[in-house]
């Protein structure tokens, strides 16, 4: 006699394809279908941000890095943009999957915990991306902006998203409420991306600064990124590979630690 299917089981090998691409499938089409709010507006916001900044600062900085300000600020703005984006992603779905009640719906399939943490980072990543494609198709010729080192490029994008989607998650597992969520993307998120060197190179800042400065990880996304772009970065990009993989490491495993149990997810 067959043994029956119990709850939770994988029902397709060792990797429930099916049930993986799914999931990957209905959190990118979950924002492609108000692209509106999640594409063009970063996009747009990223356009501003160039725009002013430039018009306020570049006459008056001249060029940074042997560069005009606007090619040395690209990158910067599109890599925030994309950690925004990446972590607005999987927070905003995993919280209204818990306050609306249809977490469930995520949970009861046959799906594994590595399964269904690969489906909501995979929506995260993709957005991040696309944010990122669009930003470098319509902003980067602007200004004049290149790639000088594609593999450092992809890299930290590919990175930066993970991370981000990665932090999401759990950030919307831990918060109970759309305040918390907010208390944690004001007062954590937006902080240490402005403060990454986005719009600024860290040797400007004191040496108290400066030192402070490698410790926030998206620093080295930043940084990572404006050197795959101009040539040129304030700390070594390998340094910056090391800290992404480490991050990526660790997060992915206590993600992975809070699903198996479903910490905040089944309460």
């Amino acid at each position: 006699m067959a043994r029956p299917m119990q709850m939770g089981e994988r029902r397709f090998g060792a990797v429930n394809w099916l049930g993986l691409a799914t999931l990957c499938s209905r959190e990118v089409r979950r924002f492609l279908s108000v692209w509106t709010q999640t594409i063009l507006a970063p996009v747009a916001t990223s356009g501003l941000f160039m725009l002013v900044f430039t018009l306020a600062f570049a006459a008056r900085r001249g060029p940074t890095e042997g560069l005009p300000f606007e090619v040395f600020l690209a990158p910067g703005v599109l890599m925030m943009t994309v950690v925004q984006n990446a972590f607005a992603n999987t927070s905003s779905s995993i919280m209204i999957a818990k306050i609306q009640g249809n977490i469930v719906d995520t949970l009861m399939p046959p799906l594994s915990a590595g399964e269904i943490l690969t489906g909501y980072i995979a929506g995260g990543l993709v957005r991040g991306v696309v944010c990122a494609l669009a930003i470098g198709i319509i902003i980067f010729p602007a200004v004049g902006a290149t790639v000088e080192h594609p593999f450092w490029a992809l890299w930290f994008l590919v990175a930066g998203s993970t991370i981000l989607a990665l932090a999401g998650l759990l950030a919307g597992i831990y918060a109970s409420k759309f305040d918390q969520m907010a208390a944690i993307t004001n007062f954590i998120v937006t902080p240490l991306a402005f403060l990454s060197g986005t719009f600024y190179s860290i040797q400007t800042l004191p040496e108290a600064f400066r030192v402070a400065s490698h410790f926030n990880p998206i620093f080295y996304l930043i940084d990572g990124f404006r050197h795959a772009t101009i040539g040129a970065g304030d700390s070594d990009p390998w340094i910056g590979f090391a800290v992404t993989l480490g991050l990526i490491v660790a997060l992915w495993m206590v993600a992975l630690h809070w699903i198996r149990r479903g910490y905040r997810l089944k309460s």
